[in-house]
């Protein structure tokens, strides 16, 4: 095979709303945009929205991509990729076009390439950003058909806030992440109030670096682990201690570090969730092949946003359908 033509940009989406978790408040996402095209005129897609607490910015993703124009352009493979460049969300990005590249060079879809027949409809989450007691009700009444709504939460007044979700959409299946904010204490204690109010998920409540705290605690409650893991080999930090992973992309460094990081969580006994540092249909395309195979999907990203792709994802009350295989293969 010829060589590539590499061209690299910047993309902003903006919120619907000011997006509040307990490290800040998010009002856009921005991301790269990467387009690989051969001398056949085939051309792959993929976007990186990075890892923010890791100090990624669109700008250092670019930069890192520039540093090896070069052996991308050479028509690299994935896996040489994976050696190549650091996890994170400037390799998500190459990856992701690299396997839109390869579908549309064999005429399949990248579920197909990967060995998912049948592709399937899945329940993704809503994620209802921090806010008044009364505003979080009124946010899930309008979600109230989903399965699963996931809410951020801080240390202070975080059961009032689930207490008045569930009260909105009583029939949804809720998962609580305080984004690291909770010490020991409060996790045990809010735990089973939480689990009457059908929460089936705590995600990463501690600190990294505070899990050892978790050796010997039983929750009524599965535990999972997000900015904890990022790739396979954080998996022994989360033995015994959580329940499920979350793998998302930008930590992971693309789909095919995702796939091997969910053969050896699953092999270790783990649950899987797949999650999204926000983004468009265009990030949340790969992650929906990796949902295949998860208890769990956080793929909310294009309707926490105000634009997104055109022909992107459809979503009908918390069910995102694959991408059609000219988006994002």
């Amino acid at each position: 095979m010829g060589g590539l033509k590499l061209e690299i940009s910047e993309k902003y989406w903006p919120m619907n709303e000011a997006f509040e978790i307990s490290r800040g408040v998010q009002n856009d996402q921005q991301s790269i945009l990467v387009c690989v095209e051969d001398e056949e005129g085939f051309v792959g897609r993929g976007e990186g929205c990075g890892v923010e607490y890791k100090g990624e910015t669109p700008q250092t993703m670019l930069t890192q991509i520039k540093v090896v124009r070069t052996q991308i352009e050479s028509d690299i493979s994935r896996s040489d990729l994976v050696g190549l460049m650091p996890a994170g969300g400037a390799r998500c990005a190459v990856d992701a076009a690299l396997w839109d590249l390869e579908a549309k060079r064999a005429g399949k879809s990248v579920y197909e390439l990967i060995g998912v027949e049948n592709p399937r409809p899945v329940s993704t989450t809503y994620t209802i950003g921090m806010r008044s007691v009364e505003a979080y009700e009124k946010a899930a009444q309008s979600l109230a058909a989903y399965e699963f709504i996931k809410i951020k939460v801080a240390g202070d007044n975080a059961l009032a806030g689930v207490a008045a979700v569930h009260k909105g959409a009583p029939n949804s299946k809720l998962i609580v992440d305080p984004n690291q904010s909770w010490n020991l204490e409060q996790m045990t204690q809010y735990a089973d109030p939480l689990r009457q109010m059908n929460v089936v998920l705590l995600e990463q409540p501690l600190k990294v670096g505070d899990e050892a705290a978790l050796d010997g605690v039983d929750l009524p409650i599965k535990l999972c682990a997000d900015e904890l893991i990022n790739i396979k080999d954080d998996l022994d930090k989360a033995i015994g201690r959580f329940d499920v992973i979350n793998i998302k992309l930008d930590k992971t460094g693309g789909l095919t570090a995702a796939w091997d990081l969910a053969d050896a969580a699953s092999a270790m006994g783990f649950d899987l969730m797949v999650g999204c540092m926000a983004g468009s249909s265009l990030s949340m395309a790969p992650a929906h092949v990796l949902a295949q195979r998860c208890a769990y999907v956080d793929l909310d990203g294009p309707l926490l946003q105000s634009e997104d792709w055109e022909n992107g994802l459809v979503y009908r009350d918390g069910v995102v359908s694959p991408p059609l295989r000219s988006f994002g293969g």
